[in-house]
């Protein structure tokens, strides 16, 4: 199965540097690019992308804005976003990834770090660093006063849908464990992790794991520890 990739980006010049490398993969192809994130949204319909490259910061309507877009759109709900930043520890990132983005990814990241994680996007792990971005969401949730009940009292309200075991998991989710680890941890089958992963999801909402770590925190089911 070929992977079929958007590239949002205003840098002419970058779009083309990621053309050349994710059509050298043969199990990818670009399949449109875009200069903005109205034409990224729009594009990702028309082309039918599994996976948008998405520039969080562009003129017009900006990167964060389109993944709103894209997330709130029932027919794309396939699609998967992955941030490039030249700011790792940027506020909008945890925004982007509340708004529905699958993870983010440095621009300076080396070329086989992208390519990596447009695979596991468009394989639905989505967290490209599961511990990093775990601990940047933290980080955010604890500086900007949106931990607990007080920020979303209705996701801790959802949390009563999970089963015991699937809220054990989502704990450990959050704390940016693979479905490997998880299970060696749970002592159970990285089969049955999956499906307690993803019918969390289902419960909660949430299109992928990044939702899930955020969920986590919002509703005060696991709390940041900021170093």
């Amino acid at each position: 199965m070929t992977i079929r990739v958007l590239l949002a980006d205003d840098q002419a010049l970058l779009r083309s540097a990621f053309r050349v490398l994710v059509d050298s993969e043969p199990d990818m192809e670009v399949v449109g690019e875009a200069s903005d994130g109205a034409e990224a949204a729009r594009l990702a319909a028309e082309r039918r992308a599994d996976v948008v490259l998405m520039d969080i910061r562009m003129p017009g309507t900006d990167g964060l804005a389109a993944t709103r877009l894209i997330s709130a759109d029932p027919a794309l709900t396939h699609v998967r976003v992955v941030i490039l930043t030249t700011f790792e520890v940027d506020d909008y990132v945890v925004q982007s990834l509340r708004a529905g983005a699958s993870g983010f990814l440095g621009k300076g990241s080396e070329p086989d770090e992208l390519l990596s994680a447009i695979r596991i996007a468009a394989g639905g792990e989505a967290l490209l660093s599961p511990a990093a971005t775990k601990g940047l969401i933290a980080r955010f949730l604890a500086q900007d006063g949106t931990v607990g009940e007080d920020r979303d009292p209705a996701r801790a309200e959802r949390l009563e849908t999970l089963t015991g075991r699937e809220r054990e998991v989502l704990v450990q989710v959050a704390g940016g464990h693979s479905n490997d680890e998880i299970a060696e941890r749970l002592a159970v089958s990285p089969l049955t992790v999956k499906t307690h992963v993803n019918r969390a999801m289902a419960k909660l909402g949430a299109r992928d794991r990044a939702q899930l770590v955020v969920i986590a925190y919002e509703s005060g089911l696991v709390r940041p520890r900021v170093e």
